[in-house]
């Protein structure tokens, strides 16, 4: 599970400024989770939808130095996101600006899950369906929450009768197949030095789903040197 939020809407024109990973084993039982805020190297954009400012970003992690744990953490998966194809094209732009191309990966969109085995819904963004399938609240236009949330939603339409088996178990099998770059340390860093994340603290309970007017943004927490890694 995959979701970025940019400083913008065009790949080409704007960078990530958040990304999380959640990684479902599979039988979509939960193996960790990656998140950071970036270092975009340049205006944060639009503050109003992802809430994040541009003093949030300080400090934070450009993407070259997260670049190599996040091929580790992608390699031999199938990328899923709720509107897959956007998540995955600033992601292509990325890697490919430090000159690593991304090899032709499976992927699994939740959005087109949802308009076959979620019918009822309201609409198809990534609140209306969270709703229609029972799943509570989330931290919307949060990187890691609105991951949880389309890991939520997959574990739903993949458990709905009207999904076929195959629906999982082929995309896996040819994720298994692809070969993936690898990628040292950026040279910003000393060799051996980890890479300090910057994350934003979400509420635990309850969640909330589209944010209210008076609701506060996520607290950024820094997290310690060493903390890279995916983490249950």
């Amino acid at each position: 599970m995959v979701d970025v939020e940019a400083t913008g809407r065009s790949p080409w024109r704007h960078r990530v400024v958040e990304v999380a990973v959640v990684l479902l084993d599979e039988r979509l039982r939960l193996e960790g989770e990656f998140c950071t805020l970036l270092d975009p190297l340049g205006p944060v954009g639009p503050t109003h939808v992802h809430r994040i400012a541009q003093e949030d970003v300080e400090g934070a992690p450009r993407f070259r130095e997260i670049a190599p744990r996040l091929l580790e953490l992608l390699a031999g998966r199938v990328l899923v996101g709720h509107h897959v194809t956007c998540d995955h094209a600033f992601l292509d732009r990325e890697f490919a600006r430090i000159g690593v191309p991304l090899p032709s990966v499976p992927l699994l969109c939740t959005m087109r899950l949802a308009r076959t085995h979620l019918p009822e819904a309201r609409g198809f963004g990534l609140a209306a369906c969270v709703e229609a399938a029972g799943l509570g609240g989330f931290a919307a236009h949060t990187a890691l929450g609105d991951a949880r949330a389309t890991a939520g939603l997959l574990r739903h339409c993949l458990g709905a009768p009207s999904c076929p088996p195959g629906d999982w178990v082929e995309p896996l099998r040819a994720a298994a197949r692809v070969p993936w770059p690898r990628l040292g340390g950026a040279r910003s860093r000393p060799e051996g030095e980890p890479v300090p994340l910057v994350r934003r603290e979400l509420p635990r309970e309850p969640l909330y789903g589209p944010r209210p007017p008076a609701a506060p943004p996520p607290a950024v927490a820094r997290k310690a040197p060493g903390a890279i890694g995916a983490t249950a």
